[in-house]
This record gives structure tokens, C-alpha cells and sequence, in this order.
């Protein structure tokens, strides 16, 4: 029989191996703090975990050690010999012990085997992630585990490997699905195989490799949120060993002129994407930390997750099955190409198929992340995504390939010839440019390629939820603008069925130690969702009044806006409902009849009382006019002037001013150095990437067109450092 003990308790962590260290209990990450608060200064080293192992825990014919996610690069050692070495933080591999246990030698000593673990996450130039917008945690933060079976079981050490592989193949016009199940295994022994009720007896070649086939007629598919059936597949070994799998029967499919198919009827994919840390805990999350993701999930109605940028936990893989979620799943081979890095690349991305082949929820496999932001694209970079298309395809050839490409990409590009399907990051309306030309890149891209499969793999705008406006823009950090933006997108993704997939960046505000922006240290302000999931921003309603009907929900936008300065206010309502009716004080304002999206106009006197109501469903809030605007809603208190200042000045044509765009500046050497330095200063405050893509050509050519106006008004400059940089510019004749 197989044996599973989970070592929790009994560690010892320190940043040496001879440190007497501190107790810990795992999962643990030594960045759960430094990681989180900005300064891109947290620790990334090699720091050591130790433990004794008891007889009790080890016994057992074989006896093999566990470690579900070991960030990034690890080595085991026994008694101070070394047993094994692992690149990569996100996947799970294994170690055998057997036959180096003083405890099977009869000689227990007291104090039980010496197990020692080091784990880094330093920089190098061969294991991914290296250069990314999130913060890279060290330590063991998924569950170790001790495995003990007899001689003859299921193979453990190959990739991280279940030892069992099921593929079902579903024909819809019959309602049949055939299934193909596969185990591996040490010793010749028979393996009883049973799935969907049937039982069968297969003999394994002479590699330890057992397959064995059934048919299930009239079959129960896995039908994504309505009905995410799953049957479940076992083996035994007559050595009592056994193992299973739950697996799901389902079609995916994709057409480049009406999207994302589920088992032949179209399911348009809207959802979010989400990084695996919580605020305080770094990423060493427990399950029940998963599973309060995934009913926040569920509560906004996404159907599908983009689970960035590497392999995530196995349990949350499960809650994906169990809930019907259709999942892109990635390696991190992201940002920047590695030349040292592709067998790294090779051996993450066969990990992932290996161990998450059975998971129904998984429709394609992701390549790569926004590889082009700081790497041109050359043979080097194309022949490493060959081989990784190839390898998917090999390993895997029921699921599709795809990538996500950074917005400054050419659609031209050669890579994307690649994958199966692709995707695009873009951020017009908030890195830069104007909202409108989100739609206008994807209506050129579908025109171009209409033969070709797109989809939309990122998109988002940093709201802090201290931060309100009457009139939010672009580059103000406030849940206004963040609304706005949202509803825009909104609209135009559904005005496109033909885009395959769309994910929200992000779901949950997460860790990017090198930020500092938008009133907090060392975080991504993107998400729907803040850091520690105490509070829904205002476009989490708005995907909810859009994507979850499964009961009658409205809800009021700008409740934390209470205190507001004009004479007339807005109140905006989000709601699932085809009306909405707007109380103030008790009186009704008016009912609007429509979709998701209901603005009211109302006076402000005094103190107001306001409630929203939508058939049973109904919300409330107090909102108070005040004769100054509220200063702790501005993040920059000096730029709110910029745009109206700014429109009244009347500059020299005959000289540049921040009128002019970037191009044209930059055409004059002078003038081009001043504006040059000053855009330096300001990406060092955005993180990794920023500096990663100033370079980046098509990026560059992207901003030649805005104006310095724009680009200033987006980055946040205040009031006086426009005017002197106008000042400055107006001195130099054209």
C-alpha cells in the first residue's frame, strides 16, 4: 500500500547551511515580506532548510521524497550527500531515498536521518522567470511530502509524473467517448485498470509501460460551468500499490471567425488571469487560501483563467476541474530570451504536460509571455519556441498552442507563425495611447489574418481604491478610470466573438517589488481585486453584472468617492438586470432600463442617502458634498490641474513645447537628450519591465506618435514639471 506523510512541522530555515536557523513549518517563502514592499531590493539567494526524518515517517519498502514547488533551483542532500538537483520553482519532482535511510540499515540513531534542502532563487542566465513584472519567491511554499510504496509500484521519478495518463476522445454526433488509459510502473506485474464503471487486466511491456482502452457510450461530458462532469480513471498493482486520476470528456475547439468552441457549441472565453500570492503570505499558500480564490472566481462569473506565468498548484488545477473552468495554463519563459535558458524552457514546459495532462479544465498551453519586450526576434529565439511547439504537440497532441504577445509586436512578426492559436497583451489607454486603439489593432490584425486565431491574453489599468475623480483620466490611479477603462474593453471585446479568449489583468492586485507607483510600494494595482481579497473595486461589479446571471445583483459605483465637491454628481450602477431603479433620500430619482452599465444624474445639497435597486436585488450608499476636493482622493496632488492649465497656454510654434510629439522632439538632438533623460528617471519607477522595453523599436515608434502632453499626463507628472519642461522646450528653436 501507498503511504503519503506530509512534512509540515520540524523545519529549520536559515541562509546559511550552517546556521542553526529559525523554526518554520511549510509551505514557506523567505520573501513573503521584502518581496511585497517595493524598493525591488528583496533577498534572492540560497537559503537552506533542514529537518530530521523518524523511522516512523520513513518506513517502507521504497520510500521517496516529494516537493511540489521548490523556488527555483534546488538541491536535496541525505546525511550530507547530495541527491538530486532541480531548475525550475513551479513544477514538482522527486527524490528516492530508499537505500540511503540509516534506519534500514538497523542502525536508527536518535536524532532520525539528516534531510538538508537548498533552494535560490538568485539571478542567473539559464532558469526562468529572470526579468518579469512579479516578484520571483524563494523558498518551499507548496507541500513536501514523504511517498512510501512497495518494491513493485507506479513510476514517481520521471518529470513528476502521476504514474497514471488518461486521454479521452469524444464523438459528439455518436455521444460516445473512447478512452485511453496509461500507467507506468517498476516490476512485470498485471495492472487492473478500471474507468467509468469498467474493469480491465493489462499485462505492461518490457518498459513498465501498461495501456488499456474503454468506451463509454452515451457520454456525460464535462460541460464547463453548467456541468463540469468528471469520471475517474484507477490502477492497481498486485503489490497493493495503486493510483487515479479524475479526467473529464470534452471538445475543444477554436475558429478564427467565431472564437472558442465547447464540445461543438460555441462558449466564447471571458475571464481573468491570476498570479499565485496573497498579501503577507508571499506565495506559500494552503488550500484554503485556493479556495477562496476560486469562489471569488465563481462569484464574478469568469468561465476561463489564464494562469500566469508558470505552473500553479495542483489543488487549484483541481478546483479548475471541479468548477468548470477553462484554464490556459504556461511555462515562464518570459520577458527576456535566455540563450543558456532553452533546455530549461524545454524541461519546465514537459513538466507541466506531464503532470497536468489529466486535468480537463486545461485547453491549450501557453509558450511563452511578452518574449519579444527585451529580446529581438532572431533564429536563436524562433528555433527555441519550434521546439517547444513540437514538444507540446508530441507530448500532447489533443490540446492547442498558443502565446501571448507584448503589445509593441508586430503582427507580421514570424513568431507568431508558431503556436496553433495566438493571443495579445495590449495596454492602449493606460501605458499609452488611447482606448480606441485597442479596437483598432485587433480590427487590423482580423482584417490582415482572417484566417488566423486571436485572442486577448492581457488588458487592465491600476486603480488604488483610495484614489476617486469626477472626471478620471488616463495615468490617475483611480477606481474611476480603472471603471471606465474596464467598460470600454468590455464593450469591445463583445462587439468581437471572433477573439478566442479574453483575460482581465488581473483578477487579484499582486507582488512586483520593483513598482512604486499609484500610492503603494512593491505592488501591481491591476487587479479587480486587492492584494489581500478584502475588497471588490468597482470593475469586478462590472464583469459581474456582465458574466454571472446566476441570480439578480446590482451594486453602486463610488461608494468609497463619499465626499464630492460639484454641485450635480453621477451615480453609476452596475447590475445584471434589464432595470435599474435609483432612490435618493428615499425618493425616486428614475428608473433606466438597459445592459450591465445605468448612469443617474442628481443634485447634491447636503448629505444623500442613495439606494439602487434591481428587481429582488438592491444596494446602498451615503455620499456628502463638500466644498473642497477630498486631497487624500488625488494621488498626485498637483497633476489635477494639468489638463485644464495646460489647454489655456498658447507656445511658440516656431519653438518645440509638449505640444509636439515624441518623434518630433526627438529629431533634435538637444531637444531629444532633455526629453530622453527625463523618461529614464521616470520608467525607473515602473518596474522591471519598463526598463526591460525603453529599447523595444516598435514600442518607440508606438510613442513617437503621442504627444509629450500625453505621455507626461500618463506617467503623472505634476503641474510645475510640465510647465518647466515646457519652458525648457520652448528655448529651443525648431
Amino acid at each position: 500500500m501507498r503511504k503519503i506523510t506530509v512534512l509540515k512541522e520540524g523545519w529549520f530555515f536559515g541562509k546559511s547551511r550552517e546556521a542553526q536557523g529559525e523554526a518554520v513549518t511549510l509551505p514557506h517563502t523567505w520573501n513573503a515580506a521584502d518581496g511585497q514592499d517595493g524598493g525591488n531590493d528583496y533577498y534572492r539567494g540560497t537559503c537552506w532548510y533542514r529537518r530530521r526524518l523518524t523511522a516512523e515517517e520513513t518506513a517502507g519498502e521504497r520510500v521517496f521524497l516529494e516537493f511540489q514547488g521548490a523556488a527555483h533551483t534546488c538541491e536535496v542532500f541525505l546525511n550530507g550527500e547530495k541527491l538530486a538537483h532541480h531548475e525550475g520553482g513551479y513544477s514538482a519532482f522527486r527524490v528516492e531515498l530508499s537505500g540511503k535511510l540509516t534506519e534500514q540499515d538497523g542502525e536508527t540513531p536518535v536524532q532520525g536521518d539528516l534531510l538538508e534542502v537548498s533552494v535560490s532563487n538568485e539571478e542567473n542566465d539559464r532558469v526562468y522567470p529572470q526579468k518579469a513584472d512579479f516578484t520571483f519567491y524563494g523558498g518551499l511554499y507548496r507541500e513536501v511530502r514523504l511517498i512510501a510504496v512497495p518494491a513493485e509500484h507506479f513510476e514517481l521519478l520521471k518529470d513528476g509524473t502521476p504514474g497514471i495518463k488518461v486521454t479521452p476522445l469524444v464523438d459528439l454526433d455518436k455521444r460516445q467517448a473512447r478512452i485511453t488509459v496509461e500507467t507506468w510502473q517498476t516490476g512485470a506485474g498485471e495492472v487492473t485498470v478500471t474507468a467509468a464503471g469498467q474493469t480491465k487486466t493489462v499485462l505492461p511491456d518490457a518498459c513498465g509501460h501498461a495501456s488499456a482502452e474503454f468506451s463509454i457510450e452515451n457520454v456525460h461530458l464535462w460541460e464547463g460551468l453548467e456541468d463540469p462532469y468528471l469520471y475517474t480513471a484507477e490502477a492497481k498493482l498486485p503489490s497493493g500499490d495503486q493510483v487515479s486520476a479524475r479526467f473529464g470528456c470534452r471538445v475543444f475547439a477554436c475558429d478564427p471567425k467565431k472564437g472558442f468552441f465547447l464540445n461543438g457549441r460555441s462558449y466564447p472565453l471571458r475571464g481573468v488571469s491570476r498570479h499565485q500570492d496573497l498579501k503577507g503570505k508571499g506565495n506559500a499558500l494552503s488550500y484554503e487560501d485556493h479556495k477562496a480564490d476560486m469562489e471569488i472566481i465563481r462569484e464574478l462569473g469568469a468561465n476561463t483563467l489564464r494562469l500566469a506565468h508558470y505552473q500553479h498548484a495542483q489543488e487549484f488545477y483541481d478546483l479548475c476541474d471541479e468548477n468548470g473552468i477553462v484554464v490556459w495554463a504556461e511555462i515562464p519563459y518570459i520577458t527576456m530570451h535566455m540563450q543558456n535558458g532553452r533546455e530549461n524552457t524545454i524541461s519546465q514546459m514537459r513538466e507541466l504536460i506531464i503532470q497536468c495532462y489529466n486535468h480537463p479544465s486545461i485547453a491549450v498551453w501557453g509558450l511563452s509571455n511578452e518574449i519579444t519586450a527585451a529580446s529581438p526576434v532572431n533564429e536563436d529565439l524562433l528555433e527555441n519556441h519550434r521546439l517547444l511547439n513540437d514538444l507540446c504537440h508530441r507530448l500532447d497532441p489533443t490540446r492547442l498552442t498558443t502565446m501571448a504577445n507584448v503589445f509593441m509586436l508586430e503582427i507580421d512578426s514570424p513568431i507568431l507563425e508558431i503556436p496553433d492559436i495566438n493571443s495579445y497583451n495590449l495596454y492602449f489607454g493606460w501605458y499609452l495611447g488611447e482606448l480606441e486603439q485597442n479596437e483598432e489593432f485587433f480590427d487590423e490584425y482580423h482584417a490582415k489574418y482572417p484566417d488566423r486565431v486571436i485572442g486577448f491574453s492581457e488588458y487592465g489599468a491600476d486603480a488604488n481604491p483610495a484614489y476617486h475623480s469626477s472626471r478620471p483620466e488616463k495615468g490617475d490611479y483611480t477606481e474611476d478610470y480603472q471603471a471606465l477603462y474596464h467598460e470600454h474593453m468590455l464593450q469591445m471585446i463583445e462587439a468581437r466573438p471572433w477573439l478566442w479568449a479574453t483575460h482581465v489583468w488581473n483578477l487579484f492586485d499582486f507582488a512586483a517589488d520593483g513598482r512604486d507607483e499609484g500610492g503603494k510600494h512593491g505592488e501591481n494595482q491591476k487587479g479587480l481585486v486587492t492584494f489581500d481579497r478584502s475588497l471588490r473595486k468597482d470593475a469586478f461589479y462590472l464583469y459581474k453584472a456582465a458574466w454571472n446571471h446566476s441570480e439578480p445583483f446590482v451594486h453602486l459605483c463610488g461608494r468609497r468617492y463619499a465626499n464630492r465637491c460639484e454641485e450635480e454628481t453621477e451615480i453609476k450602477v452596475y447590475s445584471n438586470q434589464e432595470e435599474v431603479s435609483l432612490y435618493m433620500d428615499g425618493e425616486l430619482v428614475g428608473c433606466e432600463k438597459g445592459k450591465t452599465v445605468f448612469r443617474f444624474r442628481i443634485p447634491l445639497v447636503g448629505r444623500h442617502l442613495i439606494r439602487a435597486a434591481a428587481g429582488p436585488a438592491e444596494d446602498s450608499m451615503e455620499i456628502c458634498r463638500v466644498s473642497q476636493p477630498e486631497e487624500s482622493y488625488i494621488f498626485n496632488k498637483t497633476a489635477s490641474g494639468v489638463t485644464n492649465w495646460f489647454d489655456a497656454e498658447e507656445p511658440d510654434p516656431a519653438c518645440f513645447s509638449v505640444y509636439d510629439t515624441l518623434g518630433e522632439i526627438r529629431q533634435n538632438p538637444r531637444a531629444g537628450a532633455i526629453v530622453d533623460q527625463m523618461m529614464a528617471k521616470g520608467a525607473s519607477e515602473r518596474g522591471d519591465v519598463a526598463n526591460a522595453v525603453k529599447d523595444n523599436p516598435a514600442l518607440q515608434r508606438m510613442m513617437g506618435r503621442m504627444t509629450m502632453l500625453s505621455l507626461l499626463k500618463q506617467a503623472g507628472a505634476d503641474e510645475e514639471s510640465v510647465r518647466q519642461l515646457n519652458r525648457i522646450l520652448q528655448g529651443i528653436k525648431k
